[in-house]
């Protein structure tokens, strides 16, 4: 009987994990992780921004030709205005992030809806764009968010592939990311570090710079997720 409740318990644990934070699960609120694998393109999105070295990446990507998708956080979209507006003049996608990036797990259905109001208001104020993707902090879904992006009218966005670049060398994350490029893959950096001011971005920067040479000669285009995934068209 013991054991058999300990098997209840694992089995259900790992269903509530894969709930929360499974990258293809629609439990607690509707969301895209991919798009379709019949088109050689791919979505590069970065989280956490904007901060004071997104020039410096909008800059790579420019030189490249390369639209992205950024998704701000309301915080950092209030401290550097003018960088998360300049995003937006270059031509990127802009999806919330949150307002002060904390996982949503454990938390009130009211604390979840103004963490994403706050956000969409900033992001308006600082770049005159109204977010229409939303990336949970961490990855983190929760009940209460569905309806919070309904209310907003966000589509929430996993990733395929993340790059682990706030931890890892660019080596490491070139290795990593190199392994994860096929059609249809959304793959998930970082131009900021959650909340921190002044962070060291250089590694994600190096490596988007030494990747898209790469992929650009594998014959990769790169759109921002709402093409990628065909949510341009609804």
């Amino acid at each position: 009987m013991v054991i058999e409740t300990l098997a209840v318990l694992c089995v259900a644990g790992g269903a509530m994990a894969w709930a929360v934070r499974g990258k293809s699960s629609r439990i607690f609120a509707p969301s895209v992780w991919r798009g379709p694998r019949n088109r050689k393109a791919m979505a590069l999105t970065f989280d956490d921004g904007p901060s004071e070295s997104t020039r410096e990446l909008l800059d790579v990507l420019d030189e490249f030709g390369v639209r992205a998708t950024f998704f701000q956080c309301g915080f950092h979209a209030r401290r550097l205005r003018t960088e998360a507006a300049e995003v937006a003049r270059r031509g990127h996608e802009i999806g919330n992030h949150s307002d002060t990036h904390p996982a949503l797990y454990l938390h009130s259905r009211n604390f979840i809806e103004d963490q994403l109001s706050r956000a969409q208001q900033s992001i308006i104020e600082a770049t005159g764009v109204t977010p229409r993707l939303f990336r949970a902090p961490f990855g983190v879904r929760w009940p209460g968010l569905a309806a919070a992006q309904a209310k907003l009218g966000l589509m929430g966005v996993m990733w395929t592939a993340i790059a682990r670049d706030w931890a890892l060398p660019a080596d490491d994350i070139v290795k990593r990311m190199a392994k994860a490029a096929r059609p249809g893959a959304i793959l998930c950096f970082h131009d900021g570090r959650e909340l921190t001011m002044r962070p060291d971005i250089s590694p994600t920067i190096d490596t988007i710079r030494r990747l898209l040479p790469v992929w650009l000669d594998q014959g990769y285009e790169f759109v921002p997720v709402s093409e990628l995934t065909g949510l341009n068209r609804r």
